[in-house]
């Protein structure tokens, strides 16, 4: 069975089986698609479904030499992913990566911003220019409901039921979920939309997009990367910052608000409760609050 033949199937897996987006098949791709350049840089004929541990683990090595523990851990569980699939099809008996162990790395947990940066980040935004309200709008989104980047830029105008205080996000999967929306980031995406939108020559195929560019198409991920990146560098902020920080942001800020971690999950659309606590990374000084409130020696 040829690599290429069975790296088709498997993309065709991941979109139909399991939901994932383009992105996220990619990455998955992009794993597979380096063994195979390693193999090829070094004559070796084993197909997918007859490739040994022993050639994995020099593929590893070679690796570990190029990259941080941190891309090599996501390149081995990519890797498991892709032969867990070939033992899913029948085609393989085993995975090779088994009994191959990820390096041991530390949470990383990516810079917060607190509510004065925020406000000021929002305030550097030159509303003068028509694009102007729309970035305004999308930041309050983006923190007001704790987004991806992924679901900020395809949130659709039928996505918004604001009468009952709620957005409709498609998230990973196309798994959807409500968030509340509160009454502040209404205010500036209906600014944005009355002001700003509906003068737009929108394109065919994106009546429904909220968020559009100048030329009436939908935003692309790398567009709000760098709307966040140049408001940082006009305030002289230091952090490293994405849009990922609003909505790590808006956890943090809920949980030390006293939100609970079970809410805060709902809100974020994570599947494991346990991504929630890496993201919030329960401090210590939440942690005494909650015993000081609800413990019943206090």
């Amino acid at each position: 069975m040829k690599w290429q033949i069975t790296l088709k199937d498997y993309q065709l897996y991941l979109k139909i089986e399991r939901g994932l987006s383009q992105n996220s098949i990619d990455n998955y791709t992009h794993d597979v698609e380096k063994l195979i350049t390693f193999l090829e840089e070094n004559n070796i004929s084993q197909s997918p479904v007859i490739i040994t541990s022993e050639v994995i683990q020099q593929f590893i090595y070679q690796i570990a030499k190029q990259v941080n523990p941190r891309s090599q851990s996501r390149l081995i569980s990519g890797l498991k992913s892709f032969f867990n699939y070939l033992v899913f099809e029948d085609y393989r008996p085993d995975n090779p990566l088994e009994l191959i162990e990820s390096p041991k790395i530390g949470r990383k947990l990516p810079d917060t911003l607190s509510e004065e940066e925020i406000d000021t980040l929002i305030k550097a935004i030159d509303l003068s220019k028509p694009e102007g309200e729309r970035n305004r709008a999308m930041l309050e989104t983006l923190y007001g409901c704790g987004l991806r980047v992924s679901e900020l830029v395809n949130l659709k105008l039928s996505d918004l039921f604001f009468d009952e205080g709620f957005i409709k996000v498609n998230g990973k999967g196309n798994k959807q979920r409500f968030v509340p929306i509160v009454a502040i980031t209404q205010k500036y995406i209906n600014l944005y939309r009355k002001e700003i939108r509906t003068h737009l020559n929108i394109q065919a195929g994106f009546e429904d997009t909220l968020f559009l560019n100048r030329r009436g198409k939908q935003l692309t991920r790398a567009m709000i990367f760098t709307i966040i990146k140049q408001l940082a560098i006009k305030i002289g902020l230091k952090k490293n910052i994405s849009p990922h920080t609003f909505r790590h942001s808006f956890a943090t800020h809920l949980l030390q608000n006293e939100a609970d971690l079970r809410s805060i999950q709902l809100m974020l659309g994570h599947e494991s409760i346990t991504t929630t606590e890496i993201y919030v990374h329960l401090d210590k000084s939440h942690l005494t609050k909650v015993i000081e409130k609800y413990h019943p020696r206090k």
